[in-house]
């Protein structure tokens, strides 16, 4: 399992249109095949900070959500919505539980 970490600061003023951009390109990636998990969080203390866990089933499908159209296009229009470049590691996955809610 590969995993991703996506940290995000949006500008001052541009919370709610980066979380709006944000929202839109779940449904997306819920169709892609080798992504298992997608979940985009707001940080506590710091509401301009977003962060998505992403994990996926091996490096290709990482790969090729890389790769997709939304996806690249989501990532130009970050240059007018965020303070920095966003924050990107991949993990790889090895120990650990999951519960259902």
């Amino acid at each position: 399992m590969i995993i991703v970490k996506a940290i995000l600061d949006a500008q001052p003023g541009k919370e709610e249109d980066l979380e709006i951009l944000l929202r839109a390109i779940i449904p997306k990636v819920q169709a892609e095949e080798g992504t298992i998990e997608y979940t985009l969080h707001r940080a506590l203390n710091t509401p301009r900070r977003f962060f998505f866990y992403e994990k996926y089933q091996d490096q290709e499908a990482c790969n090729y959500h890389m790769a997709t159209s939304y996806l690249q296009e989501l990532l130009k229009r970050f240059e007018e919505q965020l303070v920095r470049a966003p924050d990107v590691e991949l993990f790889e996955e090895i120990a650990g539980f999951s519960r259902t809610k």
